[in-house]
């Protein structure tokens, strides 16, 4: 029978002891979280809803989604802005997301599995830290048209 060690073993087993990345083992849990009223002219194809800056340094275990219906067979984007308002990659965590839904993970809906643990920048697509923040949005990917509420809880790291 065969043992496995994730890097996090492999670094704390280690003679001296390597130092693992403190946003992966024993790093601080930080959230973001609110609600927005999402207008009826807010949920149209392409609209933005900037949720919450992130730290660059930070890795993102956690997105919660919900809302009510937005009417129209509407659906939406989850993914990264700058703080300029320029867009990363509108879907890397996750693509047309029903609206109506209760709560619900969309952190790893689109984005592979093997992003758990990166850095915000590194999911971004930078090779080193930029500094500073990075925009969670929702981009609406089919119109709705009528009022409602969208929740979000998001969980962060940081050291």
């Amino acid at each position: 029978m065969g043992t496995a060690n994730s890097t996090l073993v492999t670094n704390f087993e280690a003679s001296p002891p390597a130092m693992n990345d403190v946003s992966n083992l024993h790093g601080v849990m930080r959230v973001a979280q609110g609600t927005v009223v999402v207008a009826a002219g807010d949920s149209d194809d392409n609209d933005i809803l900037m949720l919450a800056p992130i730290p660059s340094n930070a890795t993102v275990p956690h997105i919660f989604v919900g809302s009510d219906t937005l009417g129209g067979s509407n659906t939406f984007n989850v993914g990264i802005y700058t703080t300029a308002g320029v867009v990363v990659d509108e879907d890397i965590f996750a693509t047309t997301v029903a609206d109506a839904g209760a709560m619900a993970d969309v952190r790893h809906e689109a984005s592979n599995i093997n992003t758990v643990g990166k850095k915000m920048y590194e999911i971004a697509g930078a090779s080193t830290d930029p500094g500073g923040y990075y925009y969670i949005a929702i981009t609406m990917a089919a119109a709705g048209g009528t009022e409602g509420d969208l929740s979000f809880i998001i969980h962060y790291c940081v050291s």
